[in-house]
């Protein structure tokens, strides 16, 4: 069995943290630089994300420090890997990082799913950044 794969990334914004986790936890906001979907900074609150040609992925939230820390199982029942979204001040901006983890390198889904994440997590920060203005 392979270990689980991880993919890990830095973005810094020149927004303040309060503004960054308004993006991250804002469905509207969300939507925008993302997935729609009913993402709510709340222990256990459960949602969906649309993504696409890749479908609802049921999600459910596993850890909340406001302005600090979002953490939730996506593609519950399916993929079941684990996004963790840490901001951490720097100067008048975020330093926001991004931990996506649990593949499963062992099956195809979890292959396919860790190969395309990894090439396509850069863009979606760098959608975050003009979203930030909204």
């Amino acid at each position: 069995m392979s270990s689980p794969a991880i993919i890990q990334l830095d973005q810094v914004y020149a927004h303040p943290p309060a503004a960054v986790w308004r993006a991250l936890t804002d469905p509207v906001l969300h939507a925008k630089w993302w997935a729609a979907g009913d993402v709510r900074p709340i222990v256990g609150h459960r949602f969906t994300l649309d993504m696409g040609a890749w479908g609802q992925q049921p999600c459910e939230v596993l850890e909340v420090e406001p302005e600090r820390l979002l953490r939730y199982r996506f593609a519950a029942g399916t993929l079941d890997t684990l996004i963790t979204w840490r901001l951490t001040p720097e100067g008048s901006g975020t330093r926001l990082t991004l931990t996506h983890e649990g593949f499963n390198l062992d099956s195809p889904m979890g292959r396919q799913a860790f190969e395309g994440m990894k090439k396509g997590w850069p863009g979606v920060l760098e959608r975050l950044g003009p979203a930030l203005g909204a």
